[in-house]
């Protein structure tokens, strides 16, 4: 290896003449600084070899090692899923071959044939083709059914899990007889089947209105209901009908031995309005020949047995829709159309128009018999006018209740204004 560029020694300094005189200390230097040179080969850097390097670094071809590894292993799998998806598709081990490859759960008011109906057009089809997403929205169509499932399960099975509504009351729409949920969903009366139920009927539902309109009302029997029963003496089985039509009047028919009352509790106060029924019915029926309807809105006033001729009655029921309400639980009084019974003022009334010209001796005739029917009608017990305050109309005298400053001066509205509820009292 060549050394670095330094002092040089002639030969002639190296070999001088003998004829010359010597010069040690010019040759020990000489030397010494010699010395210095050959020991700096192995003090000095030695010279780098050039070597021939690849064309791409070790690293990066590592990587690319990796990544055709990869896309070779994706290739095959690619080949094998294709295969797997050919072999799915056309092999008969994975069609559904009849309805007993079908897994139904939760039936109870639903049948199996309403399940067979939506899913027997995929019987034949294979298993990975049947739109189970759409399966089930179809599912849920079904009135009964308030939520369903459809799986897939290989071979070739299809596993229906069915959760049905429950229903909490009856509804008389038009002159059917159907089962309703919280929700006011309408669903047909189970067929064939031993359960009964033991429900009110609610009136004021139509099939043309829409699910939000049914929603509030049955809101509204749930708020009745659960106000009712809220002490425990469990009042809500003792109604036969509930009347939702006016959302700012519920009427609800109330059981008797002695007969059904229609009694209106108005929208709120549901359970202290319905206490004053039943701690003073017996004393009604007692007061007055008879009690059809009672008014409980006002404060410290009751009026009995109301004018519902206005009322809208629904259409009546069929035999066969009766006897099918009735198998499923349906109260016999809640089959019956109720029509207000006519007073004996009402009646006399009626027939006035047909009755000839009053001359002055029928006049007087009638005066008699007027004061001679005075005493049976106090023995029959009816109410004496002094306790009688209003009359709205001819069959709705009005019964002041104690604590009431209302007078019974004959120049007063013939209709008692609307006060502060009964439970504000």
């Amino acid at each position: 290896m060549a050394r670095k560029a330094g002092s040089t020694i002639s030969q002639e300094e190296l070999y001088p003449h003998a004829d010359e005189p010597a010069r040690p200390e010019l040759d020990d230097a000489r030397l010494l600084d010699l010395d210095v040179e050959e020991e700096s080969p192995f003090l000095r850097a030695q010279k780098r070899v050039s070597v021939r390097r690849a064309t791409l670094p070790r690293k990066t071809a590592t990587r690319l090692a990796w990544a055709a590894l990869a896309l070779l292993v994706l290739f095959f799998a690619g080949v094998a899923l294709a295969a797997a998806y050919h072999y799915g598709e056309r092999s008969w081990r994975f069609r559904i071959e009849s309805s007993d490859d079908l897994e139904i759960s939760g039936l109870g008011n639903v049948t199996r044939s309403q399940v067979i109906e939506v899913m027997g057009g995929d019987i034949g089809r294979n298993v990975f083709f049947v739109p189970v997403v759409q399966r089930k929205k179809q599912l849920e169509q079904i009135p009964w059914v308030e939520s369903a499932s459809v799986m897939r399960f290989v071979p070739n099975r299809l596993r229906i899990e069915i959760h049905e509504r429950t229903p909490i009351a009856f509804a008389r729409v038009g002159s059917r007889i159907f089962l309703t949920d919280a929700s006011g969903v309408l669903m047909d009366l189970p067929v064939g089947s031993k359960k009964k139920f033991s429900f009110p009927v609610v009136l004021g539902m139509n099939l043309g209105e829409p699910q939000s309109m049914r929603a509030d009302r049955m809101r509204t029997f749930n708020h009745l209901v659960s106000d009712l029963d809220s002490t425990g003496a469990r009042y809500s089985q003792n109604l036969s009908e509930v009347d939702l039509s006016d959302p700012d009047d519920v009427k609800v028919l109330a059981d008797d031995p002695h007969g059904e009352v229609l009694v209106h509790l108005g929208s709120s106060d549901f359970l202290e309005r319905f206490k004053i029924y039943v701690s003073h019915v017996q004393e009604w029926r007692q007061q007055f020949a008879r009690l059809d309807s009672v008014d409980l809105r006002y404060e410290h006033q009751i009026v009995v047995n109301p004018d519902l001729q206005g009322a809208v009655k629904p259409p009546p029921l069929s035999f066969t829709a009766a006897r099918a309400a009735m198998a499923a639980g349906v109260k016999p009084v809640a089959l019956v159309n109720h029509e207000p019974a006519k007073t004996p003022a009402a009646t006399s009334a009626g027939k006035a128009a047909v009755k000839p010209a009053a001359t002055p001796k029928r006049v007087a005739k009638r005066k008699r018999r007027k004061v001679a029917r005075k005493p049976a009608a106090a023995s029959k017990g009816v109410l004496p006018a002094s306790l009688i305050t209003k009359q709205p109309s001819a069959q709705s005298p009005v019964v002041q209740t104690p604590g009431s400053s209302t007078s019974s001066s004959p120049t007063q509205s013939s209709k008692p204004s609307p006060a502060i509820p009964k439970g504000q009292q």
